[in-house]
């Protein structure tokens, strides 16, 4: 999502009734934190791809 300063966040649909860790709740999505730099996409199954963590329902990329 692009701001006036330039810098973009991460918005994707929220699933269930919270967001990963270092996004936070902005209606139906769940928007990236000013200060994350992290990915996060939403889980398949129970587990997450290799070098990504779960966080809820979504699974967050490590650093």
């Amino acid at each position: 999502m692009p701001s006036k300063s330039g810098n973009t966040r991460g918005a994707l649909e929220k699933t269930g009734n919270s967001c990963p860790l270092g996004f936070y709740s902005s209606g139906n999505y769940c928007v990236s934190s000013p200060s994350n730099n992290r990915e996060a996409i939403q889980k398949q199954g129970n587990a997450c791809p290799l070098g990504w963590y779960s966080s809820g329902s979504y699974c967050v990329k490590s650093r």
